[in-house]
């Protein structure tokens, strides 16, 4: 099995023999460079707390594979995987299948077994090429555009775009909540023919008059109904607004009181996760220049109520390094960079070369669990740890937590 390998006619020749493309009830595709898996998280609480059955596939895990499909909520368990697994393989014969690929049929396969109500698919990579991109969706959306993956996708948000549009269908609906879209996705959605609903022209959201002075709420304008005064989220307030436009597509808005309860629990490993209070441990996912902003708007809210903030990073090489770590200097006292294993791994030096010069007071580990196990021993009470750069350096620390447990 290749590690990574665009195109969809392997996976759709394997697919059609047990006609595994067509998934069960409505089904909304999901693409974006991020947000993808907190908007799929935002319409699944929100479905299910309309008692709705949902299924949600997603990637990458964090700490079992078992975490890729979710079923009203829970984890599909081992033996249904392995039996899933077992007719995949067996439906193959002699088509290669990549880890990825052969992954989303077996999802598929167990969704068509569970027939949710709803199935929500995340896109692996881009969209247009994506395995994902084999079934026929209600709704696509794209969550954001930015630079990642230029490798596979192209070097510029036009032709990054342009990949993920390739989940739109003719006439089919197109949510798009990227704040600054490029031409490439609008240019698509109008050659197909799409009903398109673009955030801050045909859905709205703003926060509260005192945001600045940190009042906690935020409003939503749709086409037909507005709520107002909602909790934020622990979550991109921007993927909950994307998420409410798709549910007022699926005719299925929550009630006010739904939205609040749901809204006011919502969170996703590895999403700006708490991991302990005192000494303060943060982890986020942040691992590309868009959602390494997020990171430090959120960190510049969080500043005053600590005496020092700490990073604990590891990245992939092919990831954008510069543009992903140089706006974040302000915000961290010390970083501690630490080197990933396997072929895409960036080494703690690589990250180094990038920081060094900015004059920053940073420490070079080559191995992330011993390196975050001495951190959390010497970490004080007014410290806060921030642990970021890739699902990896996430997964790890979070490994360490559990066994610590």
């Amino acid at each position: 099995m290749h590690q990574i390998e665009l195109g969809l006619e392997r996976v759709y020749a394997v697919a059609a023999r047990a006609g595994l493309q067509h998934l069960p009830g409505k089904k909304v595709l999901i693409a974006g460079t991020n947000g993808k898996g907190t908007t799929a998280c935002c319409i699944e609480q929100l479905l299910l707390a309309q008692g709705k059955t949902v299924g949600v596939y997603s990637s990458p895990h964090l700490l079992q594979f078992n975490e890729r499909l979710r079923l009203n909520g829970q984890d599909v368990p081992d033996a249904d995987w392995v039996a899933a697994f077992a007719f995949v393989e067996a439906l193959r014969q002699d088509i290669a299948l990549t880890y990825f690929e052969f992954t989303t049929l077996v999802a598929f396969r167990l969704l068509q077994q569970q027939q949710p109500d709803y199935c929500l698919i995340e896109v692996g990579l881009g969209g247009r090429l994506d395995a994902t991109n084999i079934i026929s969706p209600d709704i696509s959306v794209i969550t954001t555009v930015d630079l990642d993956h230029q490798d596979w996708l192209g070097n510029d948000r036009d032709s990054i775009g342009r990949e993920k549009a390739g989940v739109f269908r003719a006439a089919g609906i197109a949510i798009i909540g990227e704040l600054n879209p490029p031409q490439s996705v609008l240019q698509k959605a109008a050659e197909l023919g799409c009903k398109t609903v673009l955030v801050q022209r045909d859905y709205h959201y703003q926060y509260g008059q005192q945001y600045q002075q940190q009042e906690q709420s935020w409003q939503w304008q749709g086409v037909s109904q507005q709520f107002s005064k909602l909790p934020l989220p622990a979550l991109p307030v921007q993927n909950a607004a994307c998420s409410l436009a798709v549910l007022e597509q699926l005719n299925m808005l929550p009630s006010p009181q739904q939205l609040n309860r749901v809204l006011a629990g919502l969170t996703l490993a590895g999403r700006m996760q708490w991991l302990q209070k005192q000494p303060a441990i943060i982890v986020d996912v942040a691992h590309n220049p868009q959602s390494a902003s997020y990171l430090a708007e959120q960190l510049l809210l969080l500043k005053p109520r600590f005496r020092r903030i700490l990073a604990f990073v590891g990245m992939l090489k092919d990831k954008d390094i510069q543009q992903t770590l140089l706006p974040l200097t302000p915000l961290f006292e010390q970083w501690h960079l630490v080197s990933l294993k396997g072929v895409r791994g960036a080494t703690a030096e690589q990250l180094n070369q990038v920081l060094a010069p900015q004059g920053v007071l940073t420490q070079l580990h080559e191995d992330t669990q011993s390196a975050y196990q001495q951190l959390q021993q010497e970490l004080q009470s007014d410290e806060l740890l921030v642990v970021f750069g890739s699902f990896i350096t996430v997964s790890a620390v979070l490994s360490c937590h559990q066994e610590a447990k």
